[in-house]
């Protein structure tokens, strides 16, 4: 194989990695602990979108329990944003600033 197929070849990945990436953050997952009394929903690729607390099982009225909803989701995304720097910094360090493919925040 000469150089200029394996261009090809590594441009042709790249893309088929940033569709998958891309699917990824449309497929809706979800789980939940507790017997229910927790519920996270999120993406594939790691967003959460919603956590739902039955704040009834805990003694709390529908208001509480929303708020209490709105704070454990900010957190949790804050905490997943400074993660992904981390990750970022830690990767850019190995790779030297190079653009890799497949490498979350990466490209």
């Amino acid at each position: 194989m000469n150089m200029q197929q394996m261009m090809k070849q590594a441009q042709k990945m790249q893309r088929q990695l940033e569709r998958a990436q891309a699917e990824l953050s449309e497929i809706e997952v979800s789980a939940s602990a507790g017997g229910g009394m927790v519920t996270v929903s999120g993406t594939a690729d790691g967003e959460i979108r919603a956590i739902q607390i039955d704040g009834s099982q805990i003694g709390l009225d529908e208001e509480d329990a929303e708020m209490l909803q709105d704070t454990v989701l900010a957190a949790v995304n804050e905490m997943l944003a400074r993660a992904q720097e981390v990750t970022n910094r830690q990767l850019g360090a190995v790779t030297g600033g190079m653009n890799m493919p497949g490498m979350p925040g990466m490209f």
